[in-house]
């Protein structure tokens, strides 16, 4: 040990933490949060932050790798950072996603579980994404690779940002998340621009004339391009929109948004229909989505229909029930059980989320969802329960951060029979569970891993008013 460096040896790694962390301690019961190592490793940890607590760090030197590491296949694995546990086997990651929803429930929810069910894993573990969002930059990432080597790299380069560095791209060839398309796009795109001598955004200087793609697709093979260019060039613009869907005829809904500010968000941009349908149709059992290029939908659609049944078991509504849905985004959930109860209200502050959802309604001829926009504390409110009578069932699926204090206060006044809580966040979600814990109890729980290698962990709760 030296005076700038901080060693601990023989860190043996326990488990998964949050983003992306895992979780160690030494022999003297240190606790450390590290990057790059897995379950079942042995390492010597080089400390980067000391806090009141816990340690941060990074291995210093592998002792034992684990029986659970695998090698991951992505190229871009090191240094992408997209997905973090590619070299952790499949059945590991969910075994730890499971054991992270049950030790937030026992810590932090502090009540009795009736039965949770071993969490649901995704059928598909590569090629499931629906949607991603791809970066042009000047400033190009180089890979540890290229570092070693100290080979020239051109400078520019359309892909993902690597953590913490967001003003740098690493350049994608090929991702794994989608289905294949997206790398023949993204390619594509990339050598007509470096054949064009198009420019690539500076995000320091915030210049430069292609700015961002996003591509999303359906299970029906449906494709939609949105490109977000720094300024217009209308004769650069039209002759790449072109080529793009001369090249793929898969496309069906190809955008662009001319983009002079200085974040990447399109939400208070213009989006202009440049070719084709104004969105894609995607489909869960029975319904049909439009999804537009502002849409938030689900970015696993299989496993978004697993989950969307597992509400709906849960829930085990009858004819005569009022639903409330809260946080209800696009109306997916909401329009899903909507055959299944005589009415169902749904909540969402985002009021072009709240257009789809009503479109979607009108397309699919529900009559008996009702969508309000506006914050849910605010408008899940006795005004909004004298309108459509008191809830039996509350549905909420609210953001990482839970639900609000008052959200919480309202839902025990309403007083539902059943609550069925979807989370993508277990600690704010046991949080919230011990807020309702004296006037319900925790039937049971139901992980759902919605997106393989990554720390994102989704987990459905009944829970039931006590007698």
């Amino acid at each position: 040990m030296t005076r700038n460096k901080i060693l601990l040896e023989q860190v043996e790694v326990l488990g998964l933490a949050d983003r992306g962390l895992s979780i160690g301690k030494d022999p003297e019961g240190k606790v450390i949060f590290l990057e790059g190592v897995v379950p079942g490793d042995v390492i010597d940890a080089k400390i980067l932050r000391k806090r009141k607590g816990y340690y941060q760090g990074i291995p210093e030197r592998f002792i034992k790798h684990s029986d659970f590491r695998c090698d991951p296949p992505c190229p871009h694995f090191e240094d992408c950072g997209g997905c973090k546990w590619q070299h952790l086997e499949y059945g590991q990651q969910l075994k730890e996603k499971e054991k992270i929803v049950r030790d937030a429930f026992e810590r932090i929810a502090k009540t009795p579980i009736t039965q949770v069910f071993p969490i649901l894993g995704a059928p598909e573990i590569y090629h499931y994404r629906n949607k991603m969002e791809f970066s042009f930059s000047n400033q190009r990432w180089r890979t540890k690779a290229e570092v070693a080597s100290d080979a020239e790299v051109p400078d520019k380069a359309l892909g993902l940002h690597p953590p913490r560095f967001f003003n740098k791209v690493v350049d994608i060839n090929q991702c794994l998340l989608m289905p294949v398309l997206n790398d023949q796009i993204r390619n594509y795109v990339r050598a007509y621009a470096n054949e064009n001598k198009l420019t690539f955004y500076d995000p320091e200087r915030h210049q430069g004339f292609l700015r961002n793609m996003i591509l999303r697709c359906t299970l029906d093979g449906e494709w939609m391009v949105v490109i977000s260019f720094g300024y217009e060039d209308c004769d650069k613009r039209a002759a790449l929109l072109k080529g793009l869907r001369e090249r793929f005829p898969e496309i069906i809904s190809l955008h662009y948004v001319i983009n002079k500010k200085k974040n990447d968000t399109i939400f208070d941009q213009e989006v202009i229909l440049e070719w084709g349908a104004p969105a894609i149709t995607e489909r869960l059992g029975m319904l049909t989505y439009q999804v537009k290029p502002k849409s938030f939908f689900q970015t696993n659609t299989r496993q978004a229909k697993q989950l969307y049944d597992i509400v709906k078991s849960f829930a085990t509504l009858k004819k005569q029930d009022t639903v409330y849905d809260l946080y209800t985004g696009t109306g997916s959930i909401a329009l899903y059980l909507a055959d299944e109860c005589q009415s169902v209200i749904g909540v969402e502050e985002v009021e072009d989320a709240i257009t789809d959802a009503k479109e979607n309604a009108r397309n699919n001829q529900i009559d008996n969802a009702h969508f309000y926009v506006g914050d849910v504390k605010n408008v899940f409110q006795d005004n909004l329960l004298l309108s459509h009578g008191q809830p039996d069932v509350v549905i909420t699926d609210p953001p990482r951060a839970g639900m609000h204090e008052k959200v919480v206060s309202s839902i025990l006044k309403a007083q539902p029979g059943k609550i069925v809580y979807i989370s993508c966040n277990p600690a704010t979600q046991a949080r919230d569970i011990n807020l309702l814990s004296e006037e319900y109890k925790v039937e049971k729980i139901q992980p759902v891993d919605m997106f393989p290698h990554t720390h994102h962990i989704e987990n459905v709760a009944l829970l039931t008013k006590r007698q």
